[in-house]
């Protein structure tokens, strides 16, 4: 990797770790800019987790390198936990610790914490300021996780999975605390398997898959790199042969569902175009058409030959 961008935060080259005979991380590269949202997108058991733990000092890579915000976490823990702000998958405190007591103790592990009071306001606990962490709902539970990686004040935000089993009310609030630390230009790496998610929120994505990045870049290029452009999902009033809409001008490849024809192309005004010709000529009619541009998860399906499964 080349030492280019000065403004890093964050560096990893050629990472390394395996369990016994898994093998979880495969050799993985990738740079986190100052300022911007990074998402490690992919499947559970992609090794998203491992990456975190291991930039968190967590856990020790078998082999690679890592700079996180210039310090080797595997030597330099207590200096980079003062840097550094981190949620995990689970977040586990006393049953009978209350909100203010949890923000108060973990305040207390810093040099200079942030104010308890104002993030009690600015992640919606202040109401549940005197509440049992065992009376808190999932929801309250998440943000209390992301008010507590805050404490420090941190440069770096280490989010791991930080939506999941939140329903979709939750899941927008957390969306907006996120796009908060972008306004902040704090620096942010969250990890998901939900693709909607890294689209949203992400500057730039890489996708890991076994244990290996995949593809990276922003969501609009690795988007526009899908080589089969606009998905058309069309019904008409008699049925088409397949091999006569691929001969069509623009269209990539189609294939038929329970009577609905899926038809990739590019660029997508001409297929459809083509599309309305050739109807017209056969005597036959559109009964629905939909258009929609390709996601990460296309990406993905491409360069995996399969879908991504939570």
């Amino acid at each position: 990797m080349t030492d280019a961008s000065s403004s890093a935060v964050v560096r990893v080259e050629n990472l390394r770790k395996r369990y016994g005979n898994l093998e979880a991380l495969r050799g993985i590269t990738f740079e986190i800019k100052a300022g911007e949202v990074f998402g490690l997108l992919g499947p559970n058991g992609a090794g998203k987790t491992s990456t975190i733990e291991i930039l968190e000092g967590l856990r020790q890579a078998d082999s690679g390198t890592v700079s996180v915000c210039g310090m080797d976490p595997a030597r330099e823990q207590t200096a980079l936990k003062e840097r550094i702000g981190a949620q995990l998958q689970n977040t586990v405190l006393p049953d009978k610790i209350r909100v203010e007591e949890a923000l108060a103790l973990y305040a207390s592990f810093y040099r200079e914490p942030a104010s308890i009071e104002l993030l009690m306001d600015r992640f919606g606990l202040r109401e549940k300021r005197r509440a049992f962490f065992e009376k808190l709902s999932g929801g309250q539970k998440q943000r209390l996780a992301l008010a507590l990686s805050m404490v420090n004040n941190p440069e770096l935000v280490l989010l791991d999975e930080p939506t999941v089993g939140l329903d979709a009310q939750l899941r927008r609030d957390i969306y907006d605390l996120i796009e908060r630390f972008r306004e902040e230009k704090r620096t942010t790496l969250l990890t998901t398997h939900y693709i909607e998610e890294a689209e949203r929120l992400c500057d730039r994505v890489a996708i890991i898959d076994r244990g290996q990045v995949i593809a990276m870049g922003t969501p609009r290029e690795l988007i526009q790199k899908s080589g089969k452009g606009a998905r058309i999902e069309a019904s008409f009033t008699r049925p088409v042969p397949t091999e006569r809409l691929r001969q069509l001008e623009a269209v990539v490849d189609c294939c038929e569902v329970d009577g609905k024809y899926l038809i990739h192309a590019q660029p997508t005004a001409v297929a459809v175009a083509a599309l309305v010709r050739f109807l017209e000529a056969e005597g036959n009619s559109l009964l629905d058409l939909h258009i929609a541009q390709p996601t990460l998860e296309d990406v993905f399906v491409e360069m995996t030959g399969r879908k991504m499964e939570g």
